[in-house]
């Protein structure tokens, strides 16, 4: 599956911060990191442990959203 990673700098936070737009059931942002290679790197754990979680509780994964389709991220 292929899923959007968003990340942002944050002026409150001093550091990047990722959203996971398709996991709309998590807290966002979900992770954060000092540098952005350090947020990816961040946002790829949390990702395999979110598909992960949902596996083994037999809960449906959110569908992969595509170029073009929009987000609400708020």
């Amino acid at each position: 599956m292929k899923y959007t990673i968003v990340i942002q700098w944050s002026d409150e936070d001093q550091c990047f911060v990722v959203l996971l737009p398709e996991f709309t059931d998590v807290m966002q942002p979900v992770t954060h990191g000092d540098t952005y290679e350090e947020a990816l790197k961040n946002a790829q754990e949390v990702l395999e442990l979110l598909i992960q979680s949902s596996l083994e509780n037999g809960e449906p994964l959110p569908k992969a959203k595509t170029l073009g389709q929009s987000f609400q991220l708020a």
